[in-house]
């Protein structure tokens, strides 16, 4: 473990006290490159499992097919759907913006959380924190000491980030973290229903025997072992470091190049993740094409570290900063593995009997640097402001769901579970509580299934949100600070109507605190508290009086 071997190579470097203690950064991304890394093996095939040569009845006459495509970190400016795109839209998404084009748009759409691993839980279990005690993400081991030292190092200007050492050291490790297996995914929910479930990507809701995909339900997994796009030193990539960023240095330091399949053995990818994913999907959709099946395909990108193709690079043109452009050829790849997916389908005459869905599970992230990836909203992954929380979610299904439909409707990642079951003729248990409500039902323009006091909620610790209608209270501890906002009127959350409206402010605290009545605690406590400037990147000095809030991790 990287604790372990962290303190051994203290004690070592003890002896050149002065030296290390000025240069404690490097002495801790050394010890993340070079302790508690596994070994890869080189790349090899997967043996998908094969469903039928023949079909027990024609595919429009079986359940339909489900296809969960999830970016990473996306921002909702990086879609050309929304009239934005990467770059001032020099980058565009054409194959997106057909999926949404074809089915449905929602444009009110939430992630479950600002943060990647509670919000993949909601997604497939269709409960809130509260009731699945999953409410922060699991880091590996010795991540919070680094990053809260590199960031002691770095000049933002932003309020210091705290790490709780002692906390730490009493949480379970990066193993020992993860949604329960008590609770019931989607997969499980459909196993019954005769699906055949792959998982391919990102999973994130914990490694151990009772957290992971095959764990979870899920028949196959692909699993992204660790975080590189590309070996930095391969000669396709094209690499963007951001020297202002933390995260982005432990990264670098301590993340791999490496693939498992069902829990076995790491093996390098074969490829570019992004097309990796995509060809081995690719490859699902033919295996399982004469059964239903449900394929939960989790890219990387684009979450750092910002990594591109040459080709792609060089697809998007001479665009500046440099990161930018590596980040634009991200959404490139990512966009072209939409389209393949499509394409696939269609190939197979599967296409008219699919649930394609499209989404990110938060919004852009400050720390990548670049102010304009969730325009025109306020605020970044790591903060419940709209840019934080507001995500893509596209829904096309032939014969069920009209083209160009759009639905206004606030939804979130907690209905896609219930969605899922419903579409796909799956029983929800009766002792399952959930959270999410169905979005198709019979008029898929109209969503069904009235929810509890008209409410979405989210929160990481003391940092709770709530929004009801057109109304949405954000309150906090650290800043002590309330936000009334009214979404219709001000969908940028620029005019604050906490002191003059003290009445929707009480209505609303009422609703959070119903909501905690019955809420278990989360399964392990947060040991970090980081800073993040709601209205400037990481990327850009922070100046006292700038707002700001602390998550909790």
């Amino acid at each position: 473990m990287i604790r372990k071997g962290l303190i051994a190579l203290l004690v070592v470097l003890v002896a050149g006290g002065t030296w290390a203690w000025f240069n404690k950064s490097t002495v801790l991304l050394f010890a993340a490159s070079n302790f508690g890394k596994h070994d890869v093996g080189p790349n090899r095939p997967v043996v998908w499992q094969r469903g039928p040569d023949a079909p027990a009845v024609p595919a429009g006459q079986r359940p339909p097919n489900i296809v969960f495509i999830l970016a990473d970190d996306m921002g909702i400016n990086d879609i050309s759907t929304f009239g934005g795109g990467v770059a001032g839209g020099r980058v565009p998404t054409p194959n997106i913006d057909r999926l949404a084009g074809e089915g449905a748009i929602y444009s009110n759409a939430y992630s479950g959380t600002a943060s990647c691993a509670p919000s993949r839980a909601m997604i497939l279990t269709g409960r809130y924190p509260t009731r699945t005690g999953f409410e922060f993400t699991p880091t590996p081991d010795g991540m919070g000491r680094i990053v809260s030292a590199l960031s002691a190092e770095m000049d933002s200007g932003l309020p210091p980030l705290s790490y709780n050492e002692s906390v730490a050291e009493g949480s379970p490790s990066f193993d020992g973290q993860g949604l329960p297996g008590s609770e019931r995914t989607i997969a499980e929910i459909l196993k019954p229903a005769g699906y055949h479930s792959v998982h391919i990507g990102k999973w994130h809701l914990g490694d151990g025997p009772e957290f992971n995909a095959n764990a979870q339900g899920f028949d196959e997994s692909l699993l992204m072992a660790s975080a590189l796009h590309l070996p930095e030193e391969d000669p396709d990539a094209v690499n963007a470091k951001l020297d202002f960023d933390p995260i982005d240095k432990f990264l670098w330091a301590r993340m791999q190049y490496a693939t498992s399949y069902n829990g076995g053995d790491w093996f390098k990818p074969g490829g570019y993740l992004a097309d990796y994913w995509t060809d081995e999907a690719i490859k699902v959709i033919e295996a399982n094409r004469n059964r239903p099946f449900f394929l939960y395909l989790a890219h990387w990108n684009v979450h750092t570290p910002l990594q591109a193709t040459k080709a792609d690079y060089e697809a998007v043109g001479d665009i500046k900063p440099h990161r930018l452009r590596v980040y634009a050829a991200m959404v490139r790849a990512l966009d072209r593995s939409v389209g393949r997916i499509m394409a696939s389908l269609k190939e197979q005459g599967l296409d008219d009997n699919t649930i394609i869905v499209f989404s990110s599970d938060n919004g852009g992230a400050g720390y990548v640097g670049l102010p304009q990836i969730n325009a025109p909203y306020r605020g970044w992954k790591l903060t419940l402001f709209e840019g934080g929380i507001r995500v893509p979610m596209f829904v096309r299904w032939p014969g069920r769901i009209q083209p160009g439909t759009v639905i206004d409707t606030p939804v979130a990642h907690i209905d896609l579970m219930p969605t899922f079951a419903k579409a796909g003729g799956a029983t929800l248990p009766a002792d399952l509580a959930i959270d999410g409500v169905d979005l198709l039902g019979d008029d898929p323009a109209d969503p069904v299934g009235k929810r509890p006091d008209d409410a979405i909620y989210w929160q990481s610790a003391y940092y709770r949100v709530v929004r009801q209608g057109d109304w949405k209270l954000q309150v906090t501890e650290r800043p002590a600070k309330t936000w009334l906002f009214n979404l219709r009127q001000d969908p940028t959350e620029k005019r604050d109507l906490a002191a003059s409206n003290p009445a929707k402010v009480a209505q609303l605290k009422a609703l959070l605190a119903k909501h905690q009545k019955s809420a278990r605690k989360p399964l392990y406590p947060h040991t970090i508290e980081a800073p993040v400037a709601i209205d400037k990147t990481l990327g850009q000095k922070f100046k006292k009086g700038d707002p700001y809030i602390y998550w909790p991790n």
